[in-house]
């Protein structure tokens, strides 16, 4: 992190998380006066490292770390090194997580509570890193609430003593019904909250009877389906562009990275193969 960068702040909500704001910032004189919030923070220190008092006790959090707030806990924040720091966080509001422990019909009788504050998990860290930057771009819904709702689950479980969900169950017709759905609307997806509703399931129950039946997310499995109708397309002399706008694509390199990604070779390679006199 340069001195020079200076301090920035976007802070921003988007509407397939109801309930969960969002911070993206680098702060270096900032400083936090104690508060509280009324529902959770997530933070994830991405450089640098940030000061601040919790539960009576002084913490360092450093870079790779996750920070984790209980509602209506004090807490304070300043910079760590000289530079500051940099900084990604989730606000949920506690409706937002009982309602996550409802859809696994666990116990929502008393919110779940971090028995902790500062965590080096890698895994989280990674995840929750992924998912912010996935809630800045153009990403379906669908992928957006699948994701949110499992990463959600892994850190109830571990840091919050939140125990197991049943097993998810097997329900054929319920899958194979949202396989249809989804294979009608290629191009602008329901959100997994309207699909689940669809199939009589609530969203996390949904997502991992999916899951458990294709052995992908929902919106994996979408993006399978988006490929294979991709190829067909290109096949038949379809450009690149216009693939890309059919099928939904936030543009055509978003369509040429996920191509490749499958079959080896960009769309535009493949298209110009298939029209070779001759080719199979």
């Amino acid at each position: 992190m340069g001195a020079d960068q200076g301090e920035s702040i976007h802070f921003w909500q988007t509407p397939p998380l109801a309930g969960v704001e969002l911070l993206s910032a680098r702060y270096i004189d900032h400083r936090f006066a104690p508060h509280v919030h009324d529902g959770y923070v997530i933070g994830m220190i991405i450089a640098g490292a940030q000061r601040y008092r919790y539960r009576g006790a002084e913490h360092l959090a450093g870079s790779g770390t996750l920070v984790l707030i209980n509602p209506d806990e004090l807490h304070t924040g300043h910079k760590g090194t000289e530079d500051g720091w940099l900084y990604r966080a989730f606000y949920p509001d506690s409706e937002q997580i009982l309602s996550l422990l409802a859809e696994l019909e666990l116990s929502t009788h008393n919110p779940p509570a971090f028995g902790a504050t500062l965590y080096r998990d890698q895994d989280l860290v990674s995840g929750f890193c992924q998912l912010h930057r996935l809630l800045e771009s153009p990403s379906t819904a669908l992928q957006q609430q699948t994701a949110w709702r499992e990463l959600m689950l892994s850190l109830l479980q571990r840091h919050a003593a939140v125990p197991d969900a049943a097993k998810p169950g097997k329900e054929h017709r319920a899958v194979s019904l949202a396989k249809d759905l989804l294979h009608a609307q290629l191009a602008a997806p329901p959100s997994l909250e309207t699909l689940a509703a669809a199939v009589n399931l609530s969203p996390f129950h949904f997502a991992r009877v999916f899951r458990r039946a294709t052995g992908m997310p929902p919106h994996t499995w979408l993006m399978q389906q988006r490929i294979a109708r991709a190829r067909g397309l290109l096949q038949s002399g379809c450009l690149p562009l216009e693939v890309a706008t059919q099928l939904g694509f936030a543009d055509q390199s978003h369509l040429s990275r996920q191509f490749k990604q499958v079959y080896g070779v960009g769309p535009g390679a493949y298209r110009s193969a298939r029209q070779l006199p001759g080719s199979r």
